[in-house]
């Protein structure tokens, strides 16, 4: 069986992460990328960034499974490769700021009259229009105007952002979603169609219930470090040698895990019969939990706790998350 997108081919006009992250992704379903730049590259190339073997970690895994061609679409001549190749095309991407497309003659409008099925697809900061459209949008400014800041990080501690750049991604993975229903949508019509998303609306629709819980009780989220607003215990706890999580949302899980801490006097404390309870009781439970994981090791209690069938897991850095067995 062949991969899904195979035949499809997609001409990347994306820089860095958020115009490129798109492409990864639907390489690996199949789709023929070619990643065009300009003759002084990628910004994504800068070798200081993830440095490896002189090149950039960011750029290498980034554009992986990709052709790539140099094409400077200021010249006529380039202009015309870039047509010839709209032509034979189904989609087009870039990350570019508003209005560039025009500038340089390659808009949706423009490739519209050259190939009729082509797909079209823009990923801007904040949009095509509005006060910020002309904003410059780098991974941490989203992250801070879209309110991910206030929300990580430890009680009353300086925001922090979250350990990958998400809004970068997140303008990634959104087109790459957008690409594929167009594609679908031009099986039943026969025409392409112009997509245009921005990093800041796609990380507010990640906010999911926090946004709708600001919005209809104007309720504003607090940085829980590890914990959860609605659920107790869910968070990282220390062991004698390093963290684990545990994640006990229904009650069969927090009965299973007072039983793998030999600790039935915590399920039979009214306190904490529930769930509502045990986060009304939160600062009462947690130092007890603390105590108890603090004398066994993280190998110990996950033995105990897979046994249990328990929500729980080692807080990996990469070496332990790659040496995860498949």
């Amino acid at each position: 069986m062949g991969f899904p997108l195979q035949g499809v081919r997609i001409l990347e006009l994306g820089q860095i992460i958020a115009g490129t992250y798109g492409g990864q992704m639907l390489s690996d379903m199949g789709a023929e990328v070619i990643k065009i730049e300009t003759p002084q590259g990628d910004l994504g190339r800068i070798p200081s960034v993830a440095p490896i073997n002189g090149e950039s970690a960011l750029f290498l895994t980034l554009n992986r499974n990709k052709q790539s061609i140099v094409i400077d679409l200021k010249t006529n001549e380039g202009l015309q490769i870039f047509y010839d190749l709209v032509k034979i095309s189904d989609v087009v991407v870039d990350n570019f700021r508003p209005g560039v497309l025009e500038r340089l003659k390659i808009d949706y409008a423009t490739l519209k009259e050259l190939n009729p099925r082509i797909i079209q697809c823009s990923i801007t900061g904040y949009g095509a229009s509005g006060e910020y459209k002309d904003s410059p949008a780098l991974d941490i400014i989203i992250q801070s105007m879209a309110g991910y800041m206030a929300v990580t990080g430890e009680p009353g501690r300086p925001p922090v952002r979250t350990g990958i750049p998400i809004a970068d991604l997140c303008g990634g993975i959104f087109s790459s979603q957008a690409v594929l229903a167009a594609l679908f949508d031009r099986e039943r019509t026969g025409e392409g169609r112009y997509i245009e998303l921005s990093m800041f609306d796609g990380m507010l629709s990640l906010l999911i219930y926090m946004g709708t819980m600001w919005l209809t009780k104007g309720e504003l989220p607090e940085p829980p470090g590890s914990g959860h607003m609605y659920s107790v215990p869910w968070q990282a706890f220390k062991c004698a040698d390093g963290y684990l999580v545990v994640a006990t949302r229904q009650e069969v899980f927090w009965t299973r895990l007072c039983d793998a801490l030999d600790a039935p006097e915590l399920a039979a404390d009214p306190r904490f019969e529930t769930n509502p309870l045990r986060v009304e009781n939160r600062d009462t439970l947690v130092p007890m939990l603390e105590t108890i994981f603090a004398k066994r090791t993280v190998a110990d209690w996950m033995t105990r706790f897979r046994a249990g069938d328990i929500p729980a897991a080692p807080v990996n850095n990469l070496d332990g998350a790659f040496a995860e067995p498949p």
